[in-house]
């Protein structure tokens, strides 16, 4: 599923990228696995994180390390 995971966060920021050409796309998808805590592993709040940066989000290493710090931010609130 971490690769379904992936592919998601890959074709969110590539649409986003295709519909409104901005300079950058950064996309974060944080998901809990219920199949990780309800059979196999039964990990209880399997969080995975995936992301996916394009543009001044990926070249440009404080616009990315400032993105990072502000959906850190929203997290810890």
């Amino acid at each position: 599923l971490i690769l379904v995971q992936e592919r998601l966060t890959k074709q969110v920021a590539a649409a986003l990228t295709e519909a409104v050409e901005p300079a950058g796309v950064g996309i974060v998808i944080e998901a809990n696995h219920l199949c990780m805590a309800m059979r196999g592993i039964q990990k209880i709040n399997a969080i995975t994180t995936t992301s996916c940066m394009m543009g001044a989000f990926r070249e440009d290493a404080k616009t990315r390390e400032e993105f990072l710090k502000l959906i850190s931010n929203q997290y810890h609130h």
